[in-house]
């Protein structure tokens, strides 16, 4: 008889997994990063998988698999894996970008990905006309576009949520012929990692989450009050720091005066690419900065510009913020996969926003009620996916789980964390001092998360390393922070 797994699946009724141990063919092959740079050496293969879970003899999608081997000769029989956030981001692009926080991790263990489908190189499904740009768009332009991605798509996006994600997940794993696996989530793959924790507990050894993202969440409209709070918390540290606050004796004051120049009328400026160095024009809006300062906030090196930025934009220098803001647009239109994004949050999110929305509060912040209402557009026409019965309540687990936060997550704040630790009893949070969304690889962190992996527990897991952590100093004029 063959060893299943079944599980109901929303709609979809009972789904089943064959989980007869498996191979699944690898062949050597080379690791980049976001920017096409930088190389790891891995052993890759495809993972086929239906389309629709229900029709196991339908449509297959192709989800590309990596595995980096441990530096051990012996491994031990539960490998480690990664899952990035976005949602829409590729899993192997991020593990390729930081590979250097996993090193430890990888002496005994291999470490073993799967680009989420819709992302990386599984069946990526591109909307590049929604992205953060649409949130220039009315509401005509939104839902065209919104129709256009549909149409272009070769796929159902019905299937490409978290609940089915989790499923090629666990077959991933079976096909590769491991006990267990360790996982480590960020942001948005802290859902991941905890849904597939509450749906496949005994594959699941120990959890990492970072930045997490709680199942009750529904991504949007904290956004923009998060991400005031935090730029709230710059103005209040420039202010208590002698240094900056010479510099910058009145941030807020200076911010709202730029505010309201870009509302009223784009700057057009010429600009050296900061990549390229080619010279590019852009027609520089209120969107634009908001979108920027809200990139920048989310690392503490980038947000010790934030002063300088608009500090010299409001001074008629137009060139700092002009260069950040290209920077942030071409990372955005190459990072996520947005209609991988839109399968995720049209399913998961925006259905269960509340009726009784604070408007006026989002209007008060630097981001605006936009961004929530391009994404209720948008899921006025996107169609609804897959989503498991329970998928919103809190995971409930005595597994050991290792729960990071940056103290100044623009996105993901310590609450958040410490909201999903209550129904986890066998758990630590740890909130690093002084830094932003995703904290994996600061100071003494990556060692901590290994040293919890290897003992499989919290219980003499000791973090007061990380105070030694804290806050990059403010950028006081274009040459640094002062000496």
């Amino acid at each position: 008889m063959k060893n299943r797994a079944c599980a109901l699946i929303g709609l979809l009724g009972l789904v089943c997994l064959d989980l007869s141990a498996g191979t699944l063919d690898l062949t050597t092959c080379s690791l980049a990063g976001s920017s096409g740079y930088g190389t790891i050496e891995a052993q890759c293969g495809i993972l086929l998988r239906p389309e629709n879970p229900a029709q196991a003899d339908g449509r297959q999608v192709e989800l590309k698999v990596a595995v980096v081997k441990a530096l051990s000769p012996k491994p031990r029989p539960d490998a480690i894996t990664i899952i990035n956030g976005g949602p829409g981001g590729s899993s192997i692009e991020m593990f390729a970008d930081m590979a250097g926080a996993f090193t430890r991790m990888r002496r005994e263990r291999d470490i073993v990905l799967i680009d989420q489908r819709g992302t990386g190189e599984s069946n990526r499904l591109e909307c590049p006309d929604l992205d953060e740009a649409a949130q220039g768009y009315g509401e005509a332009e939104i839902a065209e576009s919104t129709r256009a991605c549909l149409r272009a798509l070769n796929a159902d996006p019905a299937f490409y949520t978290t609940s089915v994600a989790v499923q090629d997940l666990e077959a991933m794993r079976v096909a590769l012929g491991y006990e267990q696996l360790n996982v480590y989530g960020v942001s948005y793959g802290t859902r991941v990692a905890l849904h597939y924790l509450r749906q496949y507990p005994s594959s699941v050894r120990t959890l990492v989450i970072d930045g997490v993202v709680p199942p009750t969440l529904s991504l949007g409209p904290d956004v923009a009050l998060n991400a005031q709070a935090t730029l709230d918390s710059i103005f209040e540290r420039c202010a208590e720091d002698p240094g900056c606050h010479s510099a910058f004796p009145d941030l807020s004051g200076d911010f709202d005066q730029l505010a309201r120049e870009l509302k009223a009328s784009p700057i057009s400026i010429e600009v050296a690419h900061p990549n390229t160095g080619k010279i590019e024009r852009l027609d520089l809006n209120y969107g634009h900065l908001a979108v920027t300062i809200r990139l920048l906030a989310y690392a503490p090196e980038t947000s010790a510009l934030i002063p300088i930025i608009i500090t010299e934009a409001s001074r008629r220098n137009f060139v700092p913020v002009a260069s950040q803001a290209i920077n942030v647009i071409t990372q955005l239109s190459g990072s996520l996969a947005y209609g991988m994004h839109n399968a995720v949050v049209c399913t998961e999110d925006t259905p269960f926003y509340s009726h009784s929305m604070d408007w006026d509060a989002l209007e008060q912040t630097y981001l605006g009620a936009e961004q929530v209402k391009v994404l209720q557009g948008i899921c006025e026409v996107w169609p609804a996916g897959v989503i498991d019965p329970g998928m919103k309540d809190p995971v409930i687990s005595d597994h050991p789980v290792l729960i990071l936060s940056g103290e100044f997550d623009p996105i993901t704040p310590p609450r958040y964390g410490e909201q999903v630790r209550q129904t986890l009893p066998n758990s630590l949070h740890i909130v690093v001092p002084g830094q932003g969304h995703g904290v994996i690889a600061r100071g003494c962190v990556p060692g901590l998360a290994s040293d919890f992996i290897d003992a499989a527990s919290v219980a003499d897991l000791d973090a007061g390393c990380v105070e030694r952590l804290g806050s990059s100093p403010f950028f006081v004029d274009l040459l640094g922070p002062p000496p």
